[in-house]
């Protein structure tokens, strides 16, 4: 065993025997920081034991596998219970200067001994913080993005209007991404409900840019395949002029000025007729 496996070791039974100390130590400082605001009694007990523990391991073992794994199912709690970044990568500053504070206290009166232990421990201690900040990173990043897929789907509602006819109210920014889902959620929505019309109102999209242009074209194509008529309806003359300045084929496209206009140009094409109240009690009494 040389200079270095000796000291590793040494350090690794100097964190397990001083385990219980230490980690009270953390816990009284973290409460004391209030970084632990969400965790029960029970709960901060057995999460600083896996922590510390782990930390230990890691430095042990040189393997962080364990500590990845852990990172990212403490992320994944963190955030549902709505804890912070800086509660979470506090604590592990925390725990961090506990170790260093405790590796002074043992060899203050050998500094080379104690350069010497840093020089392992440093390392690791901060190996295992960017894990744990990089975890929590990414969990945020997913929450974002689920959170804006929720929103997307709020803001683009297929909604059936009558049996055989749908209506695709359609409000705010068209990117190229959104147009996309649109594209996938229109489609599915004509299968299942096995619509023959959909009315597709653009009144509240400020603008296009080319991709989207097309891609609502092709839209209109792919509705076309599976039965149902599109018929687009709220064309601002803003988006009007874009279609003919990038030479959209309008032709391919059934406009109609609004959505009431579009409504009735729906029901036209599944073979209703709107009479006015007039003449449908004309009717009945005959």
């Amino acid at each position: 065993m040389d200079n270095r496996e000796g000291l590793v070791k040494e350090l690794v039974d100097h964190f397990r025997e001083m385990r219980e100390i230490l980690r009270q130590e953390w816990i009284e400082q973290m409460t004391a920081k209030d970084l632990i605001a969400s965790l029960t009694s029970d709960e901060l007990n057995s999460e600083s034991a896996i922590i510390y523990d782990t930390c230990v391991d890691c430095l042990e073992t040189g393997d962080y596998q364990a500590a990845e794994s852990y990172a990212k199912m403490l992320a994944e709690r963190g955030v549902l219970r709505g804890m912070t970044t800086e509660q979470i990568i506090g604590g592990f500053l925390t725990l961090r200067d506990i170790y260093g504070r405790s590796l002074f206290e043992r060899h203050q009166k050998d500094i080379k001994r104690l350069s010497m232990a840093l020089d392992i421990y440093e390392p690791v201690a901060n190996k295992i913080l960017s894990i744990v900040a990089l975890a929590f990173i990414e969990e945020r990043e997913n929450v974002v993005r689920q959170q804006e897929e929720a929103i997307r789907e709020l803001s683009t509602p297929v909604l059936q209007y009558r049996d055989g006819s749908l209506i695709l109210p359609i409000i705010g920014v068209l990117d190229t991404h959104r147009a996309r889902q649109l594209t996938e959620q229109l489609l599915n929505s004509i299968r299942a409900n096995r619509a023959k019309v959909v009315v597709m109102d653009i009144t509240g999209v400020p603008a296009v840019d080319s991709k989207v242009a097309n891609h609502l074209v092709q839209t209109v194509e792919a509705s076309r395949l599976l039965g149902a008529n599109v018929v687009v309806t709220g064309v601002s003359p803003q988006i009007a002029q874009t279609l003919v300045t990038l030479g959209i084929d309008l032709s391919r496209l059934n406009a109609v000025g609004d959505l009431q206009g579009g409504i009735e140009e729906a029901d036209r094409l599944l073979g209703y007729k709107t009479v006015k109240y007039e003449q449908a009690d004309k009717f009945i009494s005959k």
